[in-house]
């Protein structure tokens, strides 16, 4: 990740742990309908029993666009790695799927985010958990270690994107699952979202087209792969996620309407 891209995000969400901390919202996370979160990408991605599972701070503080524990089908004694993981909420649903035998462990390279998940899973009393600090694209976890790789709309935060799949090709063991949600993009968007810092924060600028996401995994190892999309954004849901730029919203969110994709990403390391 180049370093103002990487300085951008970190600030972005150390400032959302923060936020949670103190008792507010990530603005938006995932909480459900009715608590006023209007966030076109993150918001309503996890039913009320899942949000009964996980303390409320750890709801408030994901930033996903998926619920990438839905997607990966997780089995009783897996070892399961949530890459970007945040307030913790996936690890800790994660953590209670693969129980008793299995783990979850989350990576994360905000200090902020790592003490609200820590003391997320501290209230869960759930002990099946390893909180990391690093980056997606180093990952401190030897070769053909883990058995699944989930992740909830970080991977389009990365600048170096093939780095992260090769990384997550190296740790998981042969026959392993990945297994994430992220945005992809289908047709072309006006250049100056792609250069645009704020919307790279925010789950937006970052994102590949859903044909290089592909040949991405292949490049890397992967087969099986497949995406399905969950959410497709409107020109209202532009017009929201592009407030707050520099950008002309009236010119600019008619144009990538409809081309902005929330989507599940499977793949499979060969098992041999």
């Amino acid at each position: 990740m180049s370093t103002d891209i990487k300085e951008v995000v970190k600030e972005k969400y150390s400032a959302a742990a923060l936020r949670v901390a103190s008792g507010g919202s990530s603005c938006c996370g995932a909480a459900p309908k009715g608590t006023g979160c209007t966030d076109p990408i993150t918001s309503n991605l996890y039913n009320e029993t899942q949000a009964g599972e996980v303390p409320e701070a750890a709801l408030q503080a994901s930033l996903g666009c998926g619920n990438p524990t839905a997607l990966a089908e997780l089995r009783p004694g897996e070892i399961v790695l949530d890459l970007g993981s945040g307030g913790g909420i996936d690890v800790l649903l994660s953590a209670r799927r693969v129980a008793p035998n299995g783990k979850a462990y989350g990576l994360d390279m905000t200090d902020e985010m790592l003490a609200l998940a820590r003391e997320n899973q501290r209230k869960s009393g759930i002990q099946n958990v390893q909180f990391l600090k690093g980056e997606i694209e180093n990952i401190p976890l030897p070769n053909n270690s883990v058995d699944v790789i989930i992740s909830n709309c970080v991977i389009n935060l990365s600048a170096d994107k093939d780095r992260v799949l090769r990384e997550a090709f190296r740790v998981l063991k042969p026959g392993g699952r990945f297994a994430v949600a992220d945005v992809v993009v289908r047709g072309e968007v006006p250049a100056e979202i792609r250069r645009n810092m704020e919307l790279w924060a925010g789950c937006v600028a970052g994102a590949l087209s859903d044909y290089d996401y592909v040949a991405k995994l292949a490049r890397a190892g992967f087969d099986s792969i497949g995406i399905e999309p969950t959410r497709v954004s409107t020109e209202a849901d532009a017009r929201q996620f592009l407030a707050g730029t520099d950008l002309d919203v009236d010119r600019v969110a008619p144009q990538v309407a409809g081309k902005f994709i929330s989507a599940f990403i499977r793949a499979v390391k060969p098992a041999s």
